[in-house]
């Protein structure tokens, strides 16, 4: 029994010691960009389409700024969504919004982000209760087609080349990584 207690015990402290090297991973990465949530208004598949289309103008408006203008250019890119709106014909409001928020682990095509708190420029469409879209806006990765291309990005945004193993996946293990880090943020939320 006592035998039993003391490798729990070890267990859960290597555990603990691998939860905090990959907490420190995650706001390491978390400090370096910003992610771009777009809520759509409801689930139907004209307020889906529509999301997509105000995602473009707000690319399209953050294109040329860097991560430190976006408090300032708020105004400018909620005005170059609401001008996509009306230009469908859609009257929704739209709220854009620069804040922290929380995010669960997200596979892309080429590359992954572990779970945690981001800086997160939200748009939020109408009543906001649609699925929403996700990418990478500070550095620019939306759209990036070829894992070159996604390195290349991270590295002009000045991650390190271990930040860019850790999000791309070279050397392996990054989904296992962000799964126990996933793991550990749930739990924090269950405890507090």
């Amino acid at each position: 029994m006592k035998k039993t207690m003391l490798a729990v015990l070890a267990l859960l402290a290597a555990l603990t010691a691998t939860a905090a090297a990959l907490q420190g991973e995650q706001q390491a990465l978390a400090g370096k960009l910003v992610r771009l949530h777009v809520v759509a208004n409801s689930d139907s598949e004209e307020d889906q389409a529509l999301k997509l289309r105000v995602r473009d103008a707000v690319l399209a408006a953050t294109r040329g700024l860097e991560a430190e203008d976006l408090e300032t250019a708020l105004p400018q890119i909620e005005a170059a969504a609401r001008t996509c709106l009306r230009a469908q014909g859609s009257g929704d409001a739209v709220t854009v919004t620069l804040w922290d928020e929380r995010f669960p682990t997200r596979l892309y095509d080429n590359f992954a982000l572990p779970a945690g708190v981001y800086r997160s420029l939200r748009v939020t469409i109408g009543a906001g209760e649609g699925h929403n879209w996700w990418c990478v806006a500070f550095p620019s990765i939306c759209f990036r087609a070829t894992a070159a291309d996604v390195q290349e990005a991270a590295v002009s945004a000045g991650f390190t080349q271990d930040e860019v193993r850790l999000i791309t996946g070279d050397g392996g293990g990054y989904v296992l990584k962000f799964k126990i880090l996933e793991l550990l943020e749930r739990l924090k939320v269950w405890l507090f």
